[in-house]
């Protein structure tokens, strides 16, 4: 049962067009995704990447993650559009879902604070998936705590000059542009020992400028591209500058609050699945002379699986809708990518151990969602992150 069967596009979080998108993505994941072995080697991993970013380019379901003023699909960011087309591509293929997401998150921040020259320069080769992007912001000791960074860009002249490094960067290897958040002013710590946010700026880095390499590939056990960049007096245009000198925080908040529902989203797909998975497999089963499907501790399960993902799934399109209307959406963002994704890990936990043996064989379905889910409780806010973002949001309201 795919998005487009659940019955959510019923719900008066969506209007027709989002009804046609979701027929729309169904029909191109079932014609265009591999039913085969997926790749696991990092060669096929990144060849596998470029052809999808193509293929999505081509067929025109890039350009929802593109503002529609340089070649996006819809005016401004449509984040219910983009979190059905993730949760639609999840349910199929984990990478195809990465390589979408990342041609919009890795550009967002040229949407939202590139000047218009950088946004006509790049944003029409993402939509039509002719170059592909990256977002290089976490930090060996910079994740969680996105202020602590230590890359460094220095004004000389009409250029920065960048040095430092960037770690876990999605796309890394692959991309033919990065958006890189460094330090343009010496940090400044607080009196209870934290760092504040100002001070860093954004730039966008060609794959090819001199002084920028890969450092490093990383291997994860849900392989997609992954490196460790490396700047060595890198020089960067200044008219390459995203938005003004120091105002980089913001604006990696401001992408990560339009992408971040859309995580949520990408783990609907996955648990979702994973239920479709235990559901055949149960009715098929037999056991003791019945079904697995007719023993009640089956049945509890399957209802308590359903019954997480639909919650989730109301939190995920509440924040997408609310922040299609102009709200905003920190507190909400976090509460739909906490609940969502925590609940995919206990849904696709669940399935497994009702496949038993069959669900850790390597190739299958459930093994493969079991590896994929686990990096989403991670990137982009890990839950532990997303408990102190609801909370602070709490006591806010409170004082307020």
């Amino acid at each position: 049962m795919t998005l487009l069967s659940s019955g959510a596009l019923d719900w008066p979080f969506f209007d027709a067009s989002h009804g046609a998108l979701a027929e729309r993505a169904e029909r191109w994941a079932e014609a265009r995704l591999a039913h085969g072995p997926h790749p696991e080697t990092r060669g096929a991993v990144d060849a596998r990447c470029r052809e999808l970013v193509r293929m999505l380019g081509a067929d025109g379901l890039a350009a929802y993650g593109v503002v529609g003023e340089h070649g996006g699909a819809v005016p401004g960011f449509d984040v219910r559009s983009i979190a059905l087309l993730r949760e639609t591509l999840a349910w199929h293929d984990g990478l195809a879902d990465f390589a979408f997401a990342m041609q919009g998150l890795g550009s967002g921040a040229i949407s939202l604070g590139g000047s218009e020259s950088l946004r006509q320069h790049y944003l029409p080769r993402v939509a039509r998936g002719e170059a592909i992007a990256a977002f290089a912001l976490s930090e060996q000791d910079a994740g969680s705590d996105v202020a602590a960074l230590q890359c460094a860009a220095r004004r000389d002249g009409d250029c920065y000059v960048l040095d430092g490094q960037k770690t876990w960067i999605s796309n890394g290897g692959i991309a033919d542009f990065y958006c890189v958040f460094a330090r343009t002013s010496p940090a400044q710590v607080r009196p209870d020992g934290t760092v504040a946010a100002r001070g860093i700026s954004a730039f966008v880095v060609d794959a090819d400028t001199p002084g920028f390499k890969i450092r490093e590939r990383i291997n994860v056990i849900a392989p997609h591209p992954l490196a460790t960049l490396a700047f060595e007096d890198c020089r960067v245009p200044a008219g390459q500058r995203l938005g003004e000198e120091g105002e980089g925080f913001k604006l990696a908040m401001r992408t990560l609050d339009v992408f971040r529902t859309s995580v949520a989203a990408a783990a609907l797909g996955f648990a979702q699945r994973a239920l479709d998975e235990a559901t055949s497999y149960a009715q098929s089963r037999r056991m003791f002379g019945q079904s697995l499907a007719d023993f009640q501790l089956t049945q509890a399960a399957l209802a308590e699986m359903a019954t997480a993902i639909d919650a989730a799934r109301l939190l995920t399109y509440r924040a997408a809708w609310l922040r299609d209307r102009g709200a905003r959406v920190t507190k909400e963002a976090a509460m739909a990518k906490l609940t969502a994704t925590e609940s995919a890990q206990a849904v696709i936990d669940r399935a497994l151990q009702m496949f038993g043996g069959r669900g850790v064989v390597q190739g299958e379905v459930i093994e493969r969602l079991y590896r994929e889910i686990r990096a989403l409780r991670i990137y982009e806010g890990a839950t532990e992150v997303q408990k102190i973002i609801i909370g602070r949001a709490v006591l806010e309201e409170r004082c307020a």
